[in-house]
């Protein structure tokens, strides 16, 4: 299969893109250690919110999808798939594309 185009990576390319990459890497650290990388990802996004390099941040966003996209592949779970079926009919609480459900609620 062709690289994406990196500019329009979707959900399941990204997935794709990040197994042909990583995959061999990954189930060798497996799940626990790959959800540590996550967690650290998160914590320096969380950091980079606090400041304001946009630069830095746009970067960390990217870290914090890529390592949960790792976590997906090493599990074997079909992220496109798993978002479609969860979000794709509108809000998993309400069911309304604009979600309706009280904010002390997490829908």
């Amino acid at each position: 299969m062709p690289d994406p185009d990196p500019a329009d990576l979707s959900i399941a390319d990204l997935q794709s893109h990040i197994r042909r990459m990583y995959y061999e890497k990954d189930v060798a650290r497996g799940v626990e250690g790959t959800f540590m990388w996550l967690m650290e990802e998160v914590g320096e996004l969380a950091s980079a919110l606090r400041g304001d390099d946009r630069e830095n941040l746009a970067e960390e966003f990217a870290d914090v999808i890529a390592w949960l996209v790792t976590i997906a592949n090493v599990a074997d779970i079909d992220l496109a798939s798993a978002l479609s079926a969860k979000y794709g009919q509108g809000c998993p609480g309400c069911s309304r594309f604009v979600c309706v459900c009280p904010n002390e609620e997490k829908p």
